[in-house]
């Protein structure tokens, strides 16, 4: 079982990183009651990027609700 680095919100979006497997890669599980994505990262980008990440979290997540109006 993979242990939660962890776990935070973004507006509605829960966010959880974890370890995987891999020792240098994360893995990233967004859930807003609706919608739920997963993907990994490398510890790297996590740790030197993460504002960069939580941007385009919330623009994808943003967008869903765009398409799903028009």
């Amino acid at each position: 079982m993979s242990s939660v680095i962890e776990s935070y919100k973004l507006g509605d979006v829960r966010v959880e990183i974890s370890e995987t497997d891999h020792p240098q890669k994360l893995k990233v599980e967004c859930n807003d009651g609706n919608y739920h994505s997963e993907f990994t990262v490398r510890e790297y980008e996590y740790k030197n990027y993460k504002r960069h990440m939580n941007q385009r979290i919330k623009k994808a997540y943003d967008e869903q609700y765009q398409d799903e109006e028009e």
